[in-house]
């Protein structure tokens, strides 16, 4: 069994695109064995990081271990008109709201949109994931940060429901992907003890 030191003794960074374009391959790897994904999925979701990478207001935290790979990564950047996230939440917030066009103006203006988050399997379960995304949302100066993940009782909901993400958008199916996911949301800066709400 490998002993995982807890998240204190682990290193968080930020890192820039050039630090993180020669350690892509590795990200990726992490990113497909926490979501339980087939291995090929690298090679589909490259082109978008990098492209991610490029995007205004683009944050990346990460962790490494004692070894100095990567236990963890959180990145994202400021949502924008014409962002297909934007766009396709725009569009179920639109559906599902009965023309309530204050609401979806609220959540669709001045966020940061939390793109990535995960910690390696074998470090999950010690705080490292409340780590990155603590760091990561206090680097950001948007009013709002969203964010979405599969619907279901999962670490990642108990983590967001406690630093109190409520809900903005629920069992929606993005264009091609046939899972229901939430799309959570609350202001910013995340306080030390923040109410679930």
């Amino acid at each position: 069994m490998t002993l995982v030191p807890h998240p204190q003794q682990q290193r968080l960074i930020e890192f820039t695109a050039a630090d993180l374009r020669p350690r892509l391959d590795e990200a990726l790897a992490l990113y497909v064995a926490a979501m339980d994904y087939p291995p090929n999925t690298v090679r589909q979701r490259a082109p978008m990081w990098l492209a991610h990478m490029m995007r205004e207001g683009w944050r990346c935290v990460v962790a490494l271990d004692e070894d100095e790979a990567l236990a963890g990564i959180s990145y994202g950047y400021r949502g924008a008109v014409g962002q297909w996230w934007h766009e396709q939440v725009r569009r179920g917030l639109n559906a599902r709201t009965n023309s309530d066009q204050s609401f979806v103006d609220e959540w669709m203006r001045d966020y940061f949109e939390l793109t990535e988050l995960h910690v390696r399997p074998d470090a999950q379960g010690r705080g490292l994931g409340e780590a990155l995304l603590r760091r990561l949302a206090s680097m950001v100066d948007s009013e709002r940060v969203l964010l979405s993940t599969p619907e279901g009782p999962t670490r990642a909901w108990k983590l967001y429901r406690r630093l109190g993400f409520q809900d903005v958008l629920r069992h929606y199916q993005f264009t091609g992907d046939p899972r229901p996911f939430a799309v959570l949301g609350r202001r910013l800066p995340i306080e030390e003890n923040p109410v679930s709400g």
